[in-house]
């Protein structure tokens, strides 16, 4: 069994935002209570939230709960990861390239978040 939740995020139109912190203990701290050990991984889907956010936001997690933390936490294939690659494609055969180029990159990010070892600078190289 693979759980897929979001994330516990506020509304997208509330004033005050939490840090990325923020999310990373609420949400842990919501499936410590409640999600049992036996579960193997959450997998995330993106809650509309961008890309690079939503991976911060995965490291965040891995990096300040990995010791407590009884499942594997990672994102489903979903928008967070997607997402760019599409606003880049829109279905023309010239930006296949620079589509995959950017869904390789979003993959690669990913996979960092999921071993909390993300950074912003990964965004630029």
């Amino acid at each position: 069994m693979v759980l897929k939740p979001n994330m516990v995020l506020p509304g997208m139109t509330c004033t005050v935002q939490p840090t990325v912190e923020e999310v990373a203990d609420a949400t842990v701290n919501c499936f410590l209570g409640s999600v049992p050990a036996a579960v193997p991984a959450i997998a995330f889907l993106s809650g509309g939230q961008p890309a690079e956010l939503a991976t911060a936001r995965l490291n965040a997690m891995n990096l300040r709960f990995r010791s407590r933390m009884p499942w594997a936490l990672a994102f489903s294939f979903a928008r967070a990861i997607q997402q760019p690659a599409l606003e880049i494609w829109q279905g023309h055969e010239a930006n296949v390239v620079p589509a995959q180029q950017a869904l390789y990159h979003r993959a690669r990010c990913n996979q960092a978040a999921r071993r909390g070892e993300y950074s912003e600078e990964m965004e630029t190289n």
